[in-house]
């Protein structure tokens, strides 16, 4: 047996699915939610094999919240919208259901199930591609402490590299992301954040002073009294953003 969760804010699109599922007697449905702050609760309640995710939700959308799970799911999303999101799914064989859903679209879906299963890498690399668009980058989304955090990135004055993580330095305090450097370098505006070092990554709304320190070595003041190194390559990447 199969065991399934249903994500998604519309009532109806939850229905279809219970419908289409009920030809599918090896699904078995343990829980239905209506955002992802339930998917994410539902998940780590249920362990599910299999999840129908929405991608567009109130609050966080399907991709942010899982970011957010820990032991990913085999997931089957289901959109209305962005087309983005339907050329990643064919590249990564992750597969997706368009809104209205067709049931010989969804059934062929389920065939596909069980190769797919547990394959987490390709989930990974979806999310990977959905970060890449401007519908991701405009925010970054935490779990600290059991609870979610939502950080507008004009919030952020600094990421530093940690170990597995990326720190994020806000005003709120610092909270972490299982992410890389590079991975922020590559989905932060790159008008209003610079990679300054190998370990950080500044906003420039922040910087306040650039001194140099010794020969051909400089440091960068934030309004937070931080100061930071900067990188050869760093210091010429902040000097042309800075117009200097």
């Amino acid at each position: 047996m199969i065991r399934t969760i249903l994500i998604d804010d519309e009532p109806l699109a939850r229905d279809i699915v219970k419908y289409y599922l009920s030809d599918h007697a090896e699904i078995e449905i343990v829980a239905e939610c209506c955002d992802g702050f339930e998917g994410l609760k539902a998940i780590t309640l249920h362990k599910p094999d299999l999840i129908f995710l929405d991608i567009q939700m109130p609050k966080i959308s399907g991709f942010e919240m899982l970011e957010l799970v820990d032991d990913k799911p085999a997931v089957i999303f289901t959109t209305a919208f962005d087309e983005y999101a339907i050329k990643a799914f064919e590249v990564n064989a992750v597969d997706y259901l368009l809104k209205p859903i067709d049931k010989s679209r969804f059934d062929a879906a389920i065939k596909k199930l069980p190769a797919k299963l547990n394959q987490k890498e390709n989930t990974e690399a979806v999310l990977n591609a959905a970060a890449l668009t401007p519908a991701q980058n405009n925010r970054v989304v935490v779990k600290k402490d059991g609870v979610i955090k939502i950080i507008p990135v004009a919030d952020i004055n600094y990421l530093e590299a940690d170990d597995d993580y990326v720190k994020l330095s806000t005003i709120d305090g610092a909270f972490y992301k299982n992410k890389t450097m590079a991975y922020f370098e590559q989905t932060l505006d790159a008008g209003q954040f610079i990679r300054i070092h190998r370990s950080y990554i500044i906003n420039l709304a922040q910087v306040t002073k650039i001194e140099l320190k010794e020969k051909d070595s400089y440091v960068v003041l934030l309004k937070s009294d931080i100061w930071l190194p900067v990188s050869k390559t760093g210091y010429v990447k902040l000097k042309a953003a800075l117009g200097l």
